[in-house]
């Protein structure tokens, strides 16, 4: 009898580990023999922990568990409270298109010979065999583009690494996942570490790079331990090391851990750090992909954008670009989260609308509340009200509404939200977490922030200034945390007015 449970972080909190102990505990006392496999997560938070069972029709799902829930599995599990169904027949699955998060909660994350047999090192095996330039045209025809942040296309910037003349070339994982409301890349390393390696060691092979390293933020121990075992068995089976799967490529991999600093999440401040400097964030030019760690040519990608990598060479270029809309090609990994009713993760083509994420897919508030709005993209991303929510899921309709898509992480709001409050912290989150570098960030915040409060106390004087100190920052800023901190500020000005003017009639 093969029983599943999660051994993902966010499932380990809800007691995951727990019920684990109590599947051994009460099959022992019933004498039935079980193998217990320890997964990623399916994304479904709200079921978490979630435990399956493998039958002649497949996995049956029970959730959310907990240890007292146990015994009944082994009773009748068909009527058991908790039951839920086949797995995949789960609606929030079932209408999913999960291509990078496939295997994430299907098998155990470091099982390399489970990985290879649900269609792992496919891609690998392609690359190894095609000229780096291919390796490169097939990324860029298939319309790849940065899942962290500006979405800028992957094919571009390996391009550049590949031409660029030096002696050592590196690949470097952004794993500093630092944005509110967002967790792929740690579900990701978590539950299926072999693919980001796989899609590190392509981008070697494409770029003529002999070196990566994988930066992780030291907040996510789980996903720095298994990310350092599953490396090891890498190398230890062959997949990277002196020798990509017996080729002529050679591919090192390192696991580095950063302090938690959110500008690390911008590249160059990254690399900085990597190298053991101060993360402050560094002029461009020179692009990394010139001169990056240690002054090489370097690429710096996302998690996600490199863990889509190994099922675009399995698969073709056009495979991908079918999926998505304009210039939104495949798949995006949406973290749903806030007061919403169905948080978790949910791949999904491009073009999907705002509206469906957060009212079919999320099943609206958590709260039974109306929606008040919605953040895109992590703390520096736009408020979006109601009104939005017919916006097409893409890189361009949000660029077009003054957002950003960022990372994919949506974090909701009812209507009890106070968007001047939120509007702070954004200036707040930007004034502590500035690296100094630039002083549109570093003094620009600490003054929004105050502005922010004169606003609060009813000063109606202060209400431009705002839009001009906002102006500015974006104007000024040398990354994204000053260029970007504008946009939750004045989306929430301009959408939510009523939240900032009862502040001065009060006064009045």
């Amino acid at each position: 009898m093969k029983i599943y449970v999660p051994i993902d972080a966010a499932a380990r909190a809800c007691g995951a580990d727990m019920v684990a102990a109590a599947v051994v505990s009460a099959a022992a006392l019933k004498g039935i023999e079980v193998e217990l496999i320890r997964t990623g997560s399916r994304g479904m938070v709200w079921l978490e922990p979630l435990v399956e069972i493998e039958t002649p029709a497949g996995r049956t799902a029970f959730g959310p568990m907990t240890p007292a829930d146990v015994p009944a599995l082994f009773d009748a599990p068909e009527s058991h409270p908790k039951a839920l169904g086949l797995t995949e027949e789960i609606p929030f699955l079932k209408r999913q298109t999960r291509l990078t998060f496939a295997r994430c909660g299907v098998i155990d994350p470091l099982d390399l010979a489970a990985y290879e047999a649900t269609g792992g090192m496919a891609g690998l095996r392609r690359a190894v065999a095609t000229k780096p330039e291919e390796v490169v045209d097939e990324i860029a025809a298939s319309g790849l583009r940065g899942r962290g942040g500006a979405g800028f296309p992957t094919g571009i910037k390996w391009r550049t690494v590949l031409h660029a003349k030096a002696p050592q070339k590196y690949i470097v994982c952004n794993a500093d996942e630092g944005d509110s409301g967002s967790f792929a890349d740690r579900m990701l390393m978590e539950g299926d570490p072999f693919t980001l390696i796989e899609g590190m060691a392509i981008a070697g092979i494409a770029t003529g790079a002999t070196k990566g390293f994988v930066y992780i933020r030291s907040e996510y121990p789980d996903a720095i331990r298994v990310m350092r075992e599953a490396t090891r068995i890498a190398t230890r089976e062959g997949m990277i090391g002196a020798s990509v799967l017996g080729s002529a490529h050679g591919f090192d991999l390192e696991i580095r851990v950063g302090a938690g600093a959110y500008v690390c999440g911008e590249e160059t401040s990254l690399l900085n750090s990597l190298e053991g400097k101060r993360g402050v964030v560094r002029a461009k030019p020179p692009l990394p992909a010139l001169q990056g760690f240690m002054g090489r040519p370097t690429v710096v990608n996302n998690v996600l954008s490199l863990a889509a990598v190994p099922w675009i060479m399995a698969n073709g270029a056009q495979a991908y670009h079918d999926i998505g809309v304009g210039r939104s090609r495949g798949t995006i990994p949406l973290q749903i989260a806030g007061n919403v009713k169905f948080g978790g993760l949910f791949e999904t083509g491009f073009g999907i609308t705002l509206g469906e994420i957060v009212n079919d897919i999320g099943g609206g508030t958590a709260s039974g509340r109306p929606v008040k709005a919605v953040q895109v993209g992590g703390p520096l991303g736009a408020y979006h009200p109601v009104s939005d929510f017919n916006l097409a899921f893409c890189y361009e309709e949000f660029a077009g509404q003054g957002g950003l898509i960022g990372h994919a992480g949506l974090v909701v709001h009812d209507e009890a939200a106070d968007m001047l409050s939120l509007a702070r912290f954004a200036m707040e989150f930007c004034a502590v977490e500035s690296c100094g570098k630039c002083t549109p960030c570093r003094i620009g915040a600490v003054r929004g922030v105050e502005t922010l409060d004169r606003v609060r106390a009813g000063d109606a004087a202060a209400l431009p200034l705002i839009e001009d100190l906002c102006e500015t920052m974006k104007l000024g800023s040398l990354c994204a945390l000053g260029g970007f901190t504008p946009y939750p500020v004045l989306s929430a000005l301009r959408n939510f007015p009523e939240d900032f003017m009862p502040q001065q009639e009060a006064a009045e």
